[in-house]
């Protein structure tokens, strides 16, 4: 019996979700659910994301290497084994400083603006 699996729940491994790259030095996979997305994104060494807002609540899970996330105009130097909160509108922007990094993003709710780039990893 096959049903929605944001209804049912699903295992899925990171290397079977279809990576996407949004931009040169960046590769990103996503996950979502009903009301929640997770995405794995791998950056090389010094790549710069623009500062930005959303009305998405945000946490980055710091998994490998070294960013300089610049919250609110305030920079702060974030390592693996780091979490970063980003309430909705707060203004966020990140440099990755002098190796790859990877960070897992959970956003609540979905951020249906990247999901046109990529299907929904779960819809399978």
């Amino acid at each position: 019996m096959t049903g929605d699996p944001a209804l049912t729940g699903q295992h899925v491994r990171w290397d079977d979700v279809p990576a996407q790259v949004p931009a040169p030095g960046i590769e990103r996979r996503i996950v979502t659910g009903r009301q929640l997305m997770a995405c794995r994104l791998r950056f090389d060494a010094h790549v710069v994301t623009a500062v930005h807002r959303h009305p998405h609540e945000q946490m980055t899970l710091v998994l490998a290497g070294r960013v300089r996330f610049t919250i609110e105009g305030t920079e702060r130097i974030v390592k693996a084994g780091d979490v970063v909160h980003f309430p909705p509108n707060v203004e966020h922007g990140a440099t990755m400083l002098d190796e790859e990094v990877v960070l897992i993003d959970v956003f609540t709710p979905v951020r249906e603006d990247l999901l046109f780039t990529a299907p929904r990893a779960l819809d399978t």
